[in-house]
């Protein structure tokens, strides 16, 4: 029913943007300028609300998790990923964790099996895999979508067209990146689909975002390889959209509004859901300090300062209370 209902809301935001590219100027205008600018102020706006939200919470207790022998005696070694000690170990874990998903990496899925009445635990490297190329499949798409807000165009971003572009066959050029986006989101969606117990703990907004990207992806894709735009006055009006003089796109198809449309409730959404674990990665208490607790104590900066209030201060408050209730006082 959650997958129904998200199939539903993405494909009824299509219909709208369908009908607004072809209701006339008005309507293109305010889909093609308006709604991205407002979209792009709320996720930027949400993203900063949100950061400053989680990098202003109190983190009390020093609680990395640990999976590692951490650092003791001289003569035991440590595992310094796993249990780091200090500032490069943290560094050097937050790479692994950011570039490579090495947690998700050690992911396992349990089986039953009936023959043998016991639980098997098995590797799951296809999950790490799909996710770490749809995550960097769709890092390297935004990267190369600067050549549409940059004027000129940075060489970093040809060199990354190249080597993106390096099997190429025939025109336009075939980008590799984009292959393994849609590839790495039809396992994610599959999953959810097939997969019972995920689907039983899967909600609408997981199967929503999936659609959405999966939608972004197939519509820039249908822009480049069956209905292309002109992509001179695609520059012009995100130039005029960020110069504050906004000016509707012309010579783009359905294809164009469909994709922008998904691309503003993509960031609209981004910064009040799960999706914004990019940058809550890096404030996780549990992934950015190191497990120093026996060598180093750990104050809470957000302790308030607590005045001490010894026995004898608190007999002298109550003694005469005390003293009617027959309690034995330490000084008469």
């Amino acid at each position: 029913m959650g997958a129904l209902i998200s199939l539903v809301a993405v494909a009824g935001l299509a219909l709208l943007a369908a009908v607004g590219a072809t209701a006339g100027d008005g309507p293109r205008f305010v889909l093609g300028v308006i709604v991205p600018g407002v979209a792009f102020a709320v996720f930027l706006g949400g993203i900063i609300f949100r950061v400053v939200h989680w990098a202003r919470s109190p983190v009390p207790f020093r609680i990395p998790t640990t999976t590692g022998q951490a650092k003791s005696l001289p003569w035991i070694r440590n595992n310094e990923l796993e249990a780091p000690s200090g500032l490069l170990g943290v560094i050097g874990r937050m790479a692994l964790e950011v570039l490579a998903f090495r947690s998700l990496f050690r992911n396992t899925r349990i089986e039953l099996l009936p023959e043998k009445q016991k639980l098997n635990y098995i590797a799951d490297k296809a999950l790490w895999a799909a996710a770490l190329a749809f995550h960097w499949a769709m890092l390297i798409i935004v990267l190369r979508h600067f050549r549409f807000f940059i004027e000129p165009v940075p060489a970093w971003v040809g060199m990354l067209q190249s080597v993106d572009g390096f099997f190429q066959v025939g025109l336009p050029v075939y980008y590799g990146s984009t292959f393994l986006m849609v590839v790495g989101l039809a396992y994610l969606l599959a999953r959810r689909f097939f997969d019972g117990k995920v689907r039983y703990i899967s909600l609408p907004t997981d199967y929503f975002a999936l659609y959405l990207l999966l939608g972004i992806a197939l519509t820039g894709i249908l822009m480049r390889h069956v209905e292309k735009v002109d992509v001179v006055q695609v520059k012009a009006a995100i130039a005029g959209w960020a110069s504050f003089q906004p000016v509707a796109p012309v010579g783009v198809g359905l294809w164009y509004f469909l994709h922008i449309a998904m691309v503003s409730a993509l960031l609209v959404y981004f910064p009040f859901s799960k999706l914004l674990h990019a940058p809550g990665v890096f404030l996780s208490p549990t992934r950015n300090l190191a497990n120093s607790n026996r060598t180093r104590r750990h104050i809470n900066p957000w302790n308030p300062d607590i005045q001490g209030h010894s026995y004898a201060e608190w007999e002298d408050e109550f003694r005469d209370k005390l003293k009617a209730s027959g309690y034995a006082l330490e000084k008469e």
